[in-house]
């Protein structure tokens, strides 16, 4: 009698071979990423994760002010998104079939829609990058023109496209040609004027508030540049990936400004609940209907996973969620005592210099200090290389308060705070707390702070 084989076993495997995970990522994918975690002495083991938190193998709990880059928007293992995902899996849907129209696709579009009711119609994708390739290649057909315009600083994703109008030099270095787009300040409409008038412009795309940096767009910006664009039958695309679904307290960052309406928006991250990747692009009828113009032009933009089942499933649990717990208000109200918190240390540390955000989207910038002592630190470490103080204050936060953050993008001096949008007064009290600590030990002048500050600027020495 044959003997039966075992099936795949998940548990199995993880309790075997998990403690490889750095070995195997150092073979077989990006070698870089455990050699930089290593480094930073972020190579934690986490054993399990629930809403802002993570535990270790001993039980250690640690504080997530990253959110995985904004994806995490409800946090880790929501009740009701694992719910919708059981659900339809058990449901055992005829899922991409390619040729009918699915439920789930058209009801997640009309309640995305329902925030933002001057738009109309819906794309599904798989990302935030593929959302803004899609608002970039809808934009040109439905306008006849080539170019888009972007923002210096900006970050709109890594693929191809997406890259053209990616206003960060590092990330593009090496990949051209790109597309030819155009960078300009973001908030200067003298630029925008002088490069509309060209004729061949397509439109703007632009986050109103940047992730690298935490910017917020100076206000009326938005508002005025949407007035020249559509003078010059050119659209406004924003792109919300990051500050979208109530991160800046409310639903989207454009909604700051009164009278601002996109023609094209782009939102993915917290959609999917941390699950299920998804995009989706948001656009004005007419722009979908010169794209979709004909049914010989049916498919002449899709993806072969967008729509899926799951994807659509959570990102319905996670609407719903949001307006049952009313994540966006909290957004705002813990994201104001949080910014306030830190705010009121400025004049406290002379190495900070400035609090700027909203909602939950916060940036920590800091600067030169006035003290001699001080000083004579900071110049070395910025001749080694910009961005090593904040890496200095993430650090320690982590290996000495279990609380993980990030610097707000290269060579910046910025830590950006996008931690999951249901925290509360007890992690804001965590996080002030802990970061005043690091604070005080950085103003000392001494400790293992600065101790690892020598080995920072040794390790970016050595990498120049």
């Amino acid at each position: 009698m044959k003997e039966e084989q075992p099936g795949f076993d998940l548990a199995r495997l993880l309790a075997e071979r998990g403690a490889e995970r750095y070995e195997l990522h150092t073979r077989h994918l990006n070698h870089q990423l455990p050699r930089m975690l290593h480094t930073l002495g972020f190579d934690k083991v986490y054993e399990r994760a629930e809403g802002a938190h993570f535990w270790d193998a001993e039980g250690n709990d640690y504080l997530d002010m990253l959110a995985g880059f904004g994806v995490m928007g409800l946090g880790r293992h929501h009740p009701v998104v694992r719910r919708a995902l059981h659900d339809v899996l058990d449901a055992s849907l005829a899922d991409l079939t390619r040729f009918d129209c699915q439920p789930l696709p058209g009801l997640l579009a009309e309640k995305l829609l329902s925030h933002s009711p001057h738009l109309d119609r819906v794309f599904f994708g798989n990302s935030g990058t593929e959302a803004v390739e899609t608002a970039l290649k809808f934009a040109r057909y439905a306008t006849g023109k080539p170019r888009i315009l972007y923002c210096e600083h900006a970050f709109h994703g890594l693929t191809t496209g997406s890259l053209s109008v990616n206003g960060e030099k590092g990330f593009r270095d090496g990949f051209a040609p790109l597309l030819p787009d155009t960078a300009i300040t973001l908030g200067d409409l003298d630029a925008l004027r002088r490069e509309l008038k060209r004729g061949d412009v397509a439109g703007l795309v632009v986050e109103p508030i940047q992730g690298k940096g935490v910017h917020a767009a100076p206000p009326g910006f938005l508002r005025e540049a949407q007035e020249l664009l559509h003078r010059h039958k050119a659209v406004l695309i924003a792109d919300e990936v990051q500050t979208g679904l109530g991160r800046t307290g409310d639903f989207y960052a454009y909604q700051h400004e009164e009278g601002v309406e996109p023609d094209l928006l782009c939102v993915a991250k917290a959609l999917s609940g941390g699950y299920v990747p998804v995009g989706a692009t948001l656009g004005k009828d007419w722009i979908f209907k010169r794209v979709y113009s004909s049914m010989d032009r049916v498919l002449v933009h899709s993806a072969s996973f967008g729509s899926n089942a799951q994807a659509m499933a959570a990102g319905l649990a996670v609407l719903t969620v949001m307006e049952q717990e009313e994540t966006v208000a909290n957004a705002r109200r813990t994201g104001d005592l949080l910014r306030g918190r830190l705010a009121a240390l400025v004049g406290r540390y002379e190495l900070l210099h400035e609090v700027r955000g909203r909602g939950l989207m916060i940036g920590i910038e800091f600067g030169r200090p006035s003290s001699l002592k001080l000083r004579s630190r900071w110049a070395m470490l910025q001749a080694a290389r910009k961005g090593l103080f904040a890496q200095m204050v993430v650090v320690p936060l982590l290996q000495k308060h279990r609380i993980l953050t990030q610097v707000s993008g290269d060579h910046l001096e910025v830590i950006k705070l996008i931690p999951p949008l249901v925290i509360g007064e007890p992690e804001v009290d965590r996080f002030v707390a802990a970061f005043t600590a690091v604070m005080d030990d950085a103003h000392s002048g001494g400790g293992l702070m600065w101790d690892f500050g020598r080995t920072l600027v040794k390790q970016a020495v050595a990498n120049r």
